[in-house]
Formats: structure tokens, C-alpha cells, sequence
């Protein structure tokens, strides 16, 4: 699209691990966890050997309108015990190999359900860009929020404030003057870290 790229489908596999569904619910042991059950049915409907009509479907509509394609993967947090984590990391790889949409479609469908290498998708000083959202602090006031100065200790109606958050006219409070509000919970971008 002009905007950008916008995701046409997603092809699941067969079989998917419950680490990989516990990222989908808030709470796991309390919920029904019917997430992929419809899907999963699919596949023990077709025939053996055979992939399912949608999941044919799905695969040409690829082929005939993306340009991209990504793997969904996702890691096994169950080989590290030290983690105390159910809940699988969850992240898209981009196939940038193969002369051909068909190409790139064709090996990522190759890799369900089998475990990919790190070194096989990051390389040893290779330059790549971090995505995370950073600690969260929730509502916190100007002076931790912003570093503001404190105001003197004999202030009415307390120091923890700025004193004059702008002039009368523009008869606005304008965007860089520091007020209280969420602190952390940011989604931010570090860029160029060598592996």
C-alpha cells in the first residue's frame, strides 16, 4: 500500500507448542485454550499427505500478492529452566533469499514446526536494530518524570510542582513544558548494535 506494507495472510502449521498458545492468553489455566483448535482441525481433516484446501488457498493468494514474506517463530523457553517462563518469545524473520516469491514461500513453508538456528538468522558483527518497550513506572510527577528542580521547602501547596507552566498568552499550555503523567512502558528503538 502507500502507507506501507499490509499483511495479506498467515499460514499456520499443523501442530503448534503450548508455549507458543500461552502467548495469546492473559491467563493460561484458567482459559478454555481453544486458540488454533478450529485450525489444527483442518489438518486432521485432510487427507494424509495432503495439505488442507485452505491452507492451499492461502499459499497461492501468497504467491499472487506479496511481496514480503516472513516466518513467525517462536523460541523454546522450556530448554531453559533457569528462565521460570511458559510463555514463548514470539518474533517475525524475514526470508530475503530465493529469485522468486514462490521461492522464499517454499522454504519458509519447509521450516514449520522445525527449529531454526540462531546463526542461521544473525551473523557475528552484523549491525541490527533492538525493538522493546522500556520499564514501566506508571504515573509519576514532574520531578521524576522530567529532573525538574524541587521548589523551596515553605511552598504553598506543595514543592514537587514546576511553578509557572507558561506565559498568558498563547493562552495554551504548550507541548514542552514539563507535566506529570506515565513514566517507561515506551516503545523505543535502539539502532546499530554488533552482534
Amino acid at each position: 500500500t502507500p502507507s506501507g506494507l499490509r499483511a495479506v495472510t498467515t499460514v499456520w502449521s499443523a501442530h503448534m507448542d503450548d508455549s507458543f498458545k500461552r502467548r495469546f492468553y492473559k491467563n493460561w489455566t484458567r482459559s478454555k485454550k481453544k486458540a488454533f483448535t478450529k485450525y489444527e482441525q483442518q489438518w486432521a481433516e485432510a487427507k494424509s499427505g495432503e495439505d488442507p484446501i485452505e491452507i492451499k488457498r492461502r499459499l497461492e493468494f501468497i504467491k499472487s500478492y506479496c511481496d514480503v514474506v516472513r516466518v513467525i517463530a517462536h523460541s523454546q523457553v522450556k530448554k531453559l529452566k533457569n528462565l521460570k517462563m511458559k510463555k514463548a518469545h514470539v518474533m517475525e524473520i524475514q526470508i530475503n533469499g530465493g529469485s522468486s516469491i514462490e521461492d522464499k514461500i517454499n522454504f519458509g513453508y519447509g521450516l514449520f514446526e522445525k527449529s531454526i538456528d540462531v546463526n542461521s538468522v544473525f551473523h557475528e558483527n552484523e549491525s541490527v536494530d533492538t525493538i522493546a518497550v522500556t520499564r514501566g513506572h506508571g504515573w509519576k510527577g514532574v520531578v521524576n518524570r522530567w529532573g525538574v528542580t524541587r521548589l523551596p521547602r515553605k511552598t504553598h501547596r506543595g514543592l514537587r510542582k514546576v511553578a509557572c507552566i507558561g506565559s498568558w498568552h498563547p493562552a495554551r499550555v504548550q507541548f514542552n513544558i514539563a507535566r506529570e503523567g506515565q513514566k517507561g512502558y515506551f516503545h523505543r528503538t535502539e539502532i546499530h548494535k554488533k552482534i
